[in-house]
Parts: C-alpha cells; sequence; structure tokens
C-alpha cells in the first residue's frame, strides 16, 4: 500500500453508515491527515465531529479556519462552510457559493487537496445522492493521487460513485470491507511534504 501525506473522504446520503465501517481502520500512530466533508443540514451544529471520534483512533475536531494542520488527525467539515487546503499546509475555511448545491462540497476539499498534495493524496467517494466529488476526484487523479471509490451494488444511494466513477473510469472500485483492510496497512514511517 502506497504512502499518502493527506487522505480526502466525501460522503452524503448513506455515508455515516460507510464512515463508521472505515473509520476504526485508522491506526493512532498514522502519520498522515484525513480531511472528511459529509453533507449535512446547514442550519444546525454538527455532532458528525463527537460521531467521529467514538469510532476513530485519530484526533478528531472540527475545521477552524487558518489552522495549521497535524499530522495523525481527522478534520470534519463544518456545517455550510467549504473545507479547503492551502498552501502551509493549513486549513481554510469559505463561504463561497455552493458547489453541486452543497456547501461543503467535496469537489473543493479534493481539488484544493490535489494541489497542495499531489501524487501524496488518497480520494475517496462512498454513498451519496448528487454529483459533487466527481470533479474533486477527477482533480486527485490528474495530480497523480490515488482514487478509490465505494462498490455502487453496496452503496445507500450510489449517484455520487456513479457520477465519480465516469469521470475517473481508473478508480479502484472496492467493497467497504476491502477499503478497510487497505486502510489498516497504511505504512507509519512519515513523508514529506508535497511542494509542486
Amino acid at each position: 500500500m502506497q504512502e499518502f501525506e493527506a487522505i480526502v473522504i466525501g460522503a452524503s446520503s448513506g455515508g455515516i453508515e460507510a464512515l463508521s465501517v472505515l473509520l476504526p481502520a485508522f491506526r493512532p500512530e498514522l502519520q498522515g491527515t484525513v480531511f472528511v466533508v459529509v453533507h449535512l443540514p446547514r442550519q444546525r451544529p454538527s455532532l458528525l465531529a463527537d460521531v467521529v471520534a467514538h469510532r476513530c483512533a485519530l484526533h478528531v475536531r472540527e475545521a477552524q479556519d487558518k489552522e495549521p494542520i497535524e499530522r495523525g488527525t481527522l478534520y470534519v467539515a463544518p456545517p455550510d462552510y467549504h473545507l479547503l487546503i492551502d498552501e502551509g499546509p493549513q486549513i481554510a475555511l469559505s463561504i463561497d457559493e455552493p458547489i453541486n448545491f452543497s456547501r461543503p462540497s467535496i469537489d473543493a476539499l479534493f481539488e484544493s487537496a490535489a494541489d497542495v498534495y499531489g501524487d501524496r493524496l488518497l480520494g475517496i467517494i462512498l454513498s451519496g445522492a448528487n454529483e459533487d466529488g466527481a470533479g474533486g476526484l477527477a482533480a486527485v487523479r490528474r495530480r497523480g493521487g490515488t482514487a478509490f471509490v465505494q462498490d455502487p451494488n453496496e452503496a445507500g444511494c450510489p449517484i455520487m460513485i456513479a457520477a465519480a466513477l465516469k469521470r475517473t473510469p481508473d478508480a479502484q472500485v472496492l467493497n467497504l470491507e476491502k477499503m478497510r483492510h487497505r486502510l489498516a496497512m497504511l505504512g507509519t514511517r512519515p513523508t514529506t511534504h508535497a511542494k509542486d
């Protein structure tokens, strides 16, 4: 399994169930960073960080604007803000217009992460009901990163996966158990920040 400096995960309808399978795979000594965007209602505070923290051995927190990115940490996008990765690397939150009717947008996270991490990035698209993430996963591959998608046959809603596969036909299609196994195999040796 290749070493990754960052892993970006996008999910929508049916995605929480998928995340509950995958997140326990991450070992506490993971040297990379994980970023998660889930489409949630914008009007109320999110409990996603608390829910995720109970299933994941990494440090889990809701992303804050201008926060330096730390290894071994999982950041979740706050409701109604795009989560972006900026040079540094650091987090940037944006209230730009929704993308594919979504804020936070999976595309926004994946595209910004691809610019910063290049071929040291793993992008994962899980269950969802719109096309957000398709362009972002394509950007990950264009910059040399690796793309996983959940097997659409087991997804609660396969629309987002199908859209991603249309744009990135060479993405690896994995059921959740195989994906969990791949994530559990991620190495723990330090990586260097991609500056390209």
